[in-house]
């Protein structure tokens, strides 16, 4: 991975600059409306680094809606997510209020503030939960992922019982991140939605344990969930989305009797 490049806001004029910030092409007047709104999130500099590229940049992560880069502010080191100008939606602020809900049940990156092209969030450091789980050795190993494991389900749980759908979680390998603590955040709610059927629940099941290569994994470190008796507890779940019914999946999934659900708030019981 190549070194990260600390840029000065004034420096972000230059074309190969401007064509992250108006990805994926570059765009004068955009780039002018654009570092005037960084100007108005208080951002002092950003930082290209990360394991993506784009157009020979490093860069934290690229998908359809945006890029995401390292920001530094007067608040310290955030994330900074740059709408795409060719992306399907007009601003952020619709992701913006997803992710405001979801911080409202102590779930996601903390939303720091939110333009019509950018979206200023908490900088979530840590491994992605495949390459964590894989990465652990020795004594405490399996203690140690189940808590995890308890923590995301306790996450997607509360999400469902709020109506808010993550939309991505069936397959995660970029949605789960473990910090330096343990606590499992998922993050990227670009996709998430209050106006569909929720199944944040059963779609991380069927990654953790059923169908990715993160299950096996898992599976290798913690031992195998039976699967049978899980699909049968989420269709259970499905028709009757209760905490009896979650109850039931933590059991099925040997989780039930973890004594520590990650961070954020603790569990009902």
């Amino acid at each position: 991975m190549r070194p990260s490049e600390l840029v000065p806001l004034n420096r972000l004029r230059e074309e190969r600059y401007g064509k992250i910030l108006c990805y994926p092409r570059h765009d004068r007047s955009e780039l002018t409306r654009r570092l005037k709104e960084l100007k108005g999130l208080g951002v002092k500099s950003v930082e290209f680094g990360g394991e993506k590229m784009a157009f020979d940049i490093p860069v934290l992560g690229k998908g359809y809606v945006g890029i995401v880069i390292v920001a530094h502010t007067d608040r310290g080191k955030v994330a900074l997510k740059v709408r795409r100008v060719d992306a399907d939606r007009s601003g952020m602020q619709r992701e913006a209020e997803m992710l405001r809900r979801a911080n409202g049940l102590d779930v996601g990156p903390t939303l720091l503030d939110t333009t019509k092209n950018f979206l200023l969030m908490e900088f979530v450091e840590g491994t992605l939960l495949p390459q964590w789980v894989e990465a652990l050795r020795g004594r405490g190993t399996r203690s140690r992922i189940r808590r995890v494991l308890r923590g995301v389900l306790e996450q997607c749980w509360r999400l469902d019982e709020a109506g808010l759908d993550h939309g991505e979680l069936s397959r995660a390998p970029k949605h789960i991140i473990i910090d330096e603590n343990d606590c499992p955040r998922l993050v990227d709610f670009e996709t998430a939605s209050v106006n569909r059927r929720v199944s944040n629940v059963t779609s991380i099941c069927q990654y953790l344990f059923i169908g990715s290569q993160a299950a096996k994994i898992i599976k290798k470190k913690v031992g195998e969930v039976d699967r049978k008796e899980l699909i049968n507890a989420l269709k259970n779940y499905k028709q009757d989305r209760t905490r009896k019914s979650f109850k039931k999946i933590l059991r099925v999934c040997g989780l039930d009797k973890v004594d520590r659900y990650g961070c954020g708030r603790s569990p009902s019981r």
